[in-house]
Order: structure tokens, then sequence, then C-alpha cells
């Protein structure tokens, strides 16, 4: 399934959605797939301010667990806590109901990363 095309892609494998005044931030199905079987999220508190490249969380696993990087800077504005509640939804759904925190950023140059066609191929999917 190829990543969906309205958002932007890192080498950490997060993705960025731009979303009105925010920015919401995910992991992708290939990081999902590399992991197998999420069973666990944290997840930093709204307010909480970040630089760019800063661990903003983790993802735990059966087999792993992966530090979760914030591409740009900002001040996280939301928080969902459904995965939280229940990590397993990354597993099926990580581009929707499996987003991670949204942040409210003054300078978001998404040109910087990658599209979903150059990710899907460096990846390959």
């Amino acid at each position: 399934m190829p990543s969906p095309a309205d958002r932007v892609y890192t080498d950490t494998h997060e993705w960025m959605k731009q979303d009105g005044a925010e920015v919401v931030v995910g992991v992708t199905q290939f990081a999902v797939n590399a992991l197998s079987d999420v069973t666990y999220v944290a997840l930093p508190p709204v307010g909480k301010k970040f630089s760019a490249s800063e661990v903003f969380g983790e993802v735990e696993s059966v087999k792993a667990t992966s530090e979760l990087y914030l591409p740009i800077a900002g001040t996280v504005s939301r928080v969902n806590a459904t995965v939280q509640g229940d990590p397993a939804i990354l597993n099926s759904d990580p581009y929707e109901a499996g987003w991670l925190i949204a942040i409210k950023t003054d300078a978001a140059d998404m040109s910087a990363f990658m599209t979903a066609t150059e990710y899907d191929a460096k990846n390959e999917l």
C-alpha cells in the first residue's frame, strides 16, 4: 500500500501533515511493519516545546523499542489519547486513527522532507 500523498516523510519514518495552523505527526506503515505488534506508545504532554529532530516519545512492540523524532520545532497542541490507551491502533491505521501528536509551529517548511513517492521508493514499498 503506497504512503498517503497528502503528507511528507522523514528518514526516521515519521510523517507530517499540515492541518490548518497545526502540523499532525505520526509514524509510517513501514515503521509499524518493522516493529510489528505495537504494544505501548509514550507521548509528551500538551504544551511541551521541542526543537527540530528532538525525541518526543517512543513506540514499543514485541520486537523492539523505537524513539520518535519531531522533524520540526514546535509546541505540542494535541495528543492522541486514543492511541495511548490502545496502541494497537498503530498496527491497523497509522495514517488516520493512529496519528500521534499535533504541534503549533512558526516555521513549517515541509519542502525539506520527502514526498510519498520519494519515501516509498527509498523504502521499497
